[in-house]
């Protein structure tokens, strides 16, 4: 605890510096920005787009958010990893009869990646009605 207030963690502070540096605010995302380029920054914005909706995936579903079952059509490497992992195109149909199909940029893990024919798991994107996010593979639990 600070002097002035409680003290932020050093995860905290990371992922607050992550979000600056994205969305192109502060020093350090100003400076980012300026030095990569348009092309370039936005490669950036779409990485930490496709992380953000893993965790928030991730979030949704140890809260009991309601999954579906999907299948891998097909899968596309675009080439950028964060953490190791591969950020993927996937282009997923749903198990429910006479659903279109679904296209996510997502990030994947490499221990699991998916491939064509498996059964992957959805959830609903909360923050965008009518989207879904990859939650990994399996059944729905």
């Amino acid at each position: 605890m600070g002097i002035f207030g409680k003290r932020k963690s050093r995860e905290e502070r990371a992922a607050e510096l992550a979000e600056n540096v994205a969305s192109g605010k502060g020093f350090y995302g100003r400076t980012t920005r300026a030095f990569l380029g348009n092309e370039d920054f936005a490669k950036v914005q779409q990485s930490m787009a496709a992380y953000n909706s893993g965790v928030t995936a991730q979030q949704l579903v140890a809260m009991g958010a309601p999954t579906m079952t999907a299948s891998v059509v097909s899968i596309a490497d675009t080439g950028r990893l964060i953490n190791f992992d591969p950020v993927v195109d996937l282009v997923l149909q749903p198990a429910a009869a006479g659903a279109d199909p679904i296209v996510l940029q997502t990030i994947v893990s490499k221990l699991r990646i998916p491939r064509e024919g498996d059964q992957v798991l959805l959830v609903a994107d909360p923050a965008n009605p009518g989207a879904h996010l990859y939650a990994g593979h399996g059944a729905t639990p």
